[in-house]
């Protein structure tokens, strides 16, 4: 009988813990599970079990249980694509980001390389001012100016973006027009193909059967907590990048419909606690040509770049927190209902409906005051089907960082499913360099699964191991961009 360990000299938990789990008689099946989640932050642990059976007899050709893992569990990545809460899955988001918008430039994955010749975009559609504030101006040839204020801030300056006069900015407006920038983007694409169709004299009809217009954006939260998105737009003929657009569709007419549309797109806002709110761009519009080569221009490479780092961001760019400030107890609602349907207030939070006093966050007060901002107005009647109060601590932007239109280029899922089949195929190799026998290919295989979620996070002992992995994981991407000092 195998004697316990007596680790009670070992003062670490996750040392302690550690050594247990290198006493297990399968530590290479450990190891290998944290190599394989690749540093993930906080991996999913499954458990349950999945066959693959053969249709017609029924005979098993392949199983996994995780009763037979030597911690009883499989990890698996978050899958988070923001880099403040997972490095590890981000790049992948990243990546997957960056193949996704190349194709859509400059062909490939399913996409038709002729789609470098079609007319493109790289179009930046901003804020508009809600109060003036500390800003790095510069002139035309790029020298740098003195700020409103009298002073020239750093590039790390904490009051970049801050207002000059926060008594008179505008925070209810600010808030409003990130709770509604998805709705504006929307909008600019209908009024996009709107001015097109003038250009042309022609219907929305007529054009619909000679042009589409495809586009991928991002979008970027900037010093002053505002959103504003890039986007890459494109002219493709009818069935999309398969086909080339008229001769008709040219760079001057996309460049001319952009800056219309987003002149001319608005959302008109009514309450009664704000009065009426015009939602509209900023006038700071850039449009640029997109180049398939060149020496420092705008080329395909360094916009599917720029699309794919911005693609992990969120709001902690402009210095709030990348946490929900909803109680979970209650759900941001104060109270919780009790056995006898009365309603008792919520002990979590005080009957705040805030998992954090809003006064104890660590942030500059200009995002505190967008952030009470955006918790009071996603309290008003006329505005609880935005539910500010659930995106406050993303100062009231709730939309999709990354979005495409349907045609642009192939699809995060396609891109996933081609990383899978790959996996599977290396597995299918290793088995059969294993000796074990390959399924005949008029087989019809059928698979069984059944999986439930257990917890999420390392044991103490793999926390460990896991940050070893991230450090290799660093250490090789800095080789590749530094070199190695010792060849």
């Amino acid at each position: 009988m195998k004697r316990p360990l007596d680790l009670r000299h070992v003062v670490s938990p996750a040392l302690r813990d550690l050594i247990e789990l290198a006493h297990l008689e399968d530590f290479d099946r450990v190891t290998e599970q944290v190599r394989n989640v690749r540093g993930c932050t906080r991996p999913v642990n499954l458990v349950g079990h999945t066959a693959t059976l053969d249709a017609t007899t029924r005979t098993v050709v392949r199983a996994y249980s995780t009763a037979d893992e030597p911690t009883g569990r499989l990890l698996t990545t978050c899958g988070n694509r923001r880099a403040s809460r997972c490095p590890a899955c981000s790049r992948v988001y990243a990546a997957d980001t960056y193949h996704l918008i190349k194709a859509g430039l400059s062909g490939g994955k399913t996409v038709a390389e002729d789609v470098r010749t079609h007319p493109r975009v790289f179009a930046t559609l901003t804020a508009p001012s809600f109060g003036p504030v500390h800003n790095r101006p510069t002139t035309p040839s790029g020298k740098p100016l003195d700020c409103r204020c009298g002073r020239h801030h750093a590039e790390d300056d904490p009051a970049l973006g801050t207002p000059l006069a926060p008594a008179s900015y505008d925070y209810t407006g600010a808030v409003l027009w990130n709770a509604h920038a998805g709705a504006l983007w929307a909008r600019f694409t209908i009024y996009l193909r709107r001015e097109i169709a003038a250009q042309l004299g022609i219907t929305q009809k007529a054009l619909k059967a000679a042009l589409r217009v495809s586009f991928a954006k991002v979008a970027e939260y900037q010093k002053r907590g505002l959103v504003h998105f890039h986007a890459v737009i494109r002219l493709d003929g009818p069935n999309g990048h398969i086909t080339p657009p008229p001769p008709w569709a040219t760079l001057d007419a996309l460049d001319h419909a952009v800056r219309a549309a987003a002149r001319r797109a608005q959302l008109t806002i009514e309450s009664d606690a704000v009065g009426e709110r015009v939602i509209a761009w900023g006038d700071r519009i850039d449009v640029r040509e997109i180049k398939a080569l060149g020496d420092g221009e705008l080329t395909d490479q360094k916009v599917a770049a720029y699309v794919a780092k911005y693609a992990t961001k969120s709001a902690e760019g402009s210095g709030t927190v990348d946490r929900t400030l909803v109680c979970r107890a209650c759900s941001g609602r104060g109270y919780t209902s009790g056995p006898d349907g009365f309603r008792d207030l919520c002990a979590d939070c005080d009957g705040t409906g805030q998992a954090k006093p809003l006064r104890d966050l660590q942030v500059q007060q200009h995002v505190r005051q967008m952030i009470r901002t955006a918790w009071a107005l996603g309290h008003l009647p006329e505005f609880a089907d935005l539910k500010l109060w659930k995106w406050a601590h993303m100062l009231g932007f709730r939309g999709h960082f990354s979005t495409k239109s349907r045609a642009y280029s192939t699809t995060l899922g396609a891109l996933r499913d081609v990383r899978r089949a790959w996996r599977t195929a290396q597995a299918e190799t290793a088995r059969a360099r294993a000796g074990h026998p390959a399924p005949d290919e008029n087989t019809t295989l059928v698979t069984e699964s059944s999986w439930a979620y257990l917890a999420s996070g390392y044991r103490p002992g793999e926390e460990l191991l896991a940050k070893q992995v991230r450090h290799d994981l660093a250490h090789t991407e800095r080789l590749k961009t530094e070199g190695n000092p010792w060849q």
